[in-house]
């Protein structure tokens, strides 16, 4: 078993933080020791402390600034990750990069301290550049990959992302094809009690039944996410005023830089803004609740929320940004350009209102498709047999 050092974040909520939470557990569950380095100021209620001890799994850096999207660190940041992972001595560092200069910063570090170094590239991406934020998007890459170049495992989400960074100088050896994972016994249909304890049952009906006195009886479409530019929000919401699809309820739930003024200018009766949800059983309830998912995405990774709405059985709507077309390929989910999408939304809402046999046989085919491609096992599965190849090569090249 190995000591992996990870560097990543754990607020503010993101899916850069789902994924570090979820992976670095899992492989605590494997019988890995994990030491989690993240970004947090000591003295902040709630925040860690660096830690002198080697087997302490929580150690904070200082920082400056913090958001979803980017992190900047104090100028003493630098040091005391030099200093942890000197106590630490792990066997590898996995860096779930946070849109930080210590991204650039990491590979001479960890050359330096003799420790292989592995970074999971989250940035979201439209390989077609078909939008002003496609191509924003397309400068971050550009910038990164200088550094990735240098780092001995990138871990990318799709084929086309790595073929992205591969033409911008990035090796194909150093990349690897590494798709995200979600639990899908956490995220499940409501139907999948059979599965389930008994205590667990009630605790889904429970905050099934909570979130449907919020609601009401509707049937429910669903976007879970940032409320942002590149989530493309208000082109779905212009389409649901345009339709107003009569006995269904569009739930926002999520908050970001745009809620204020989308809440205000698409105040419709029939859309609710439900905000921010820490709460993961309330989550995966709303999940369940939901008929239909929709993400408007300009750009994307690789939505961890779209794959826990796969799993959980909703019919499935999102653009082609990123992986998530491909995710949705051949049937699993309904694919959208990323041009247009109030266009093609206000044609294809009034069908999935009409057509609640085509959505649950939608939800079907998208649980399918997790099973087979998307579970967090695989996940951890693809990442064990990594690290174990470059510690192999790693002590090879040592002897």
């Amino acid at each position: 078993m190995a000591h992996i050092a990870w560097l990543g974040k754990k607020s503010p909520f993101c899916g850069n933080v789902t994924y570090g939470l979820s992976t670095t557990e899992a492989l605590r569950a494997r019988g890995h020791q994990t030491s989690f380095i993240h970004f947090d100021n000591p003295g902040v209620p709630g925040s860690g402390t660096t830690s002198l001890l080697a087997n302490d799994p929580d150690v904070s850096l200082p920082y400056l600034v913090k958001s979803q999207v980017y992190t900047i660190p104090s100028p003493g940041a630098q040091r005391e990750l030099r200093e942890s992972l000197e106590r630490l001595k792990p066997d590898l560092v996995h860096a779930s990069l946070t849109l930080s200069p210590l991204d650039f910063r990491l590979p001479d570090l960890c050359q330096q301290l003799g420790v292989p170094l592995v970074a999971t590239f989250h940035p979201p991406f439209d390989a077609g550049l078909r939008n002003l934020t496609a191509g924003t998007q397309q400068l971050t890459y550009q910038l990164y990959a200088p550094a990735l170049a240098r780092y001995d495992r990138v871990i990318v989400f799709s084929e086309r992302q790595a073929e992205v960074l591969a033409r911008l100088g990035v090796r194909d050896s150093r990349l690897a094809v590494i798709p995200n994972g979600v639990d899908p016994l956490c995220w499940s249909p409501s139907t999948a009690g059979e599965t389930e304890s008994s205590a667990r049952q009630a605790l889904d009906a429970m905050a099934q039944q909570a979130v449907r006195d919020r609601l009401g009886s509707e049937r429910i479409f669903l976007y879970m996410g940032r409320i942002a530019t590149e989530k493309n929000v208000e082109a779905l919401l212009k389409a649901w005023r345009l339709v107003s699809p009569k006995g269904c309820r569009l739930v926002i739930v999520g908050d970001g830089p745009l809620r204020a003024t989308l809440q205000n200018a698409h105040g419709h009766s029939s859309v609710s803004w439900w905000g921010y949800e820490s709460d993961l059983n309330t989550r995966v309830a709303l999940m369940q609740c939901a008929e239909v998912f929709v993400l408007p995405s300009l750009v994307e990774g690789l939505s961890l929320a779209l794959l826990e709405a796969m799993a959980s059985g909703c019919a499935c709507v999102a653009t082609d940004a990123g992986a998530d077309g491909e995710v949705l390929a051949d049937g699993a989910g309904i694919v959208l350009s990323t041009q247009g999408v109030t266009t093609q939304l206000r044609t294809l809402l009034p069908v999935l209102r009409d057509q609640p046999v085509l959505t649950a046989e939608l939800g079907r085919r998208a649980r399918q498709r997790v099973l087979e491609r998307y579970t967090l096992s695989r996940n951890i599965d693809a990442i064990e047999s990594l690290y174990a190849d470059l510690l192999s090569s790693t002590s090879r090249t040592a002897a």
